[in-house]
């Protein structure tokens, strides 16, 4: 149970509440230029969610099996070179950024050929999306993320697997396209209003990506919230009031009554 509430509070995160655009600021790049059409943002939020994932699930792997201190790969090679103990200590976080940056260029690489090979179709919709996924900071954002949770940076008792990893970047992307379809459809819209020339362009867009931003600052609490409903709390507890012992009942009114213990 605590493992599905922690899923469900990491997709909350990702997709709404600290969304990557409206949250973190990443990926303004794609979500300026590629929102002038409804069906060009969805497109482009399909192929930022798709190489995201990818690029998560590899990011994970390399994090957990060569960069971070006692990763196996990096300790077998070192072992060749210096003793056991010394090897074990090596951390190569430091390349993350540079491994990361390769990472995501060859896996959007590599999903090309193979969309392109296998299916024409969908490579044909993405269009010049696909290569330029290559420059979204979205998802290096996505990978140091998840680096700093693996490394234990942020938590040391909260390490994360595979499956929160892969969770992260699915909703993450998911949150991504949330963000420049709706931006795209208030564009369309703006085609057909009458707007004062010095807002025109790219600056009445960043006027309502900030709006929108203050917008989803409402959603701030709610994993608080679900967090609190899904996780079970204990019904009786018991605390000593002058020498006797008192249990202490959890009713759902949030009143709480004293029973003397024998």
């Amino acid at each position: 149970m605590d493992y599905f509430v922690e899923i469900l509070l990491i997709a909350l995160s990702a997709s709404i509440i600290n969304n990557f655009i409206f949250y973190y600021f990443v990926g303004i790049c794609p979500f300026v230029g590629v929102s002038k059409k409804v069906e060009m943002a969805f497109g482009m939020g399909c192929a930022v969610t798709f190489v995201m994932s990818i690029a998560a699930f590899l990011s994970w792997s390399i994090t957990v099996f060569v960069l971070i201190p006692g990763a196996p790969v990096s300790t077998f090679i070192a072992g060749f070179f210096t003793t056991p103990e010394a090897a074990a200590q090596i951390d190569l976080t430091v390349l993350s950024y540079i491994v990361y940056i390769f990472t995501i260029a060859s896996s959007v690489q590599f999903v090309e050929m193979y969309v392109r090979r296998f299916f024409p179709p969908l490579y044909r919709s993405f269009g010049v999306f696909l290569p330029l996924i290559t420059t979204n900071c979205a998802i290096l954002f996505a990978c140091l993320t998840i680096m700093s949770h693996v490394a234990g940076v942020d938590n040391p008792k909260a390490v994360w697997d595979l499956g929160k990893a892969m969770t992260l970047a699915l909703f993450g992307g998911l949150g991504f396209t949330i963000a420049i379809v709706i931006m795209a459809g208030i564009r369309e819209e703006l085609e057909l209003c009458d707007v004062p020339k010095p807002f025109e362009g790219a600056a009445i867009t960043l006027v309502i990506g900030g709006i929108l931003a203050i917008a989803f600052m409402g959603f701030t609490g709610v994993d608080s919230g679900v967090k609190e409903a899904l996780t079970p709390s204990p019904q009786v507890s018991q605390a000593v009031v002058h020498g006797e012992r008192v249990a202490l009942l959890d009713i759902k009114d949030n009143n709480i009554q004293g029973v003397r213990m024998p």
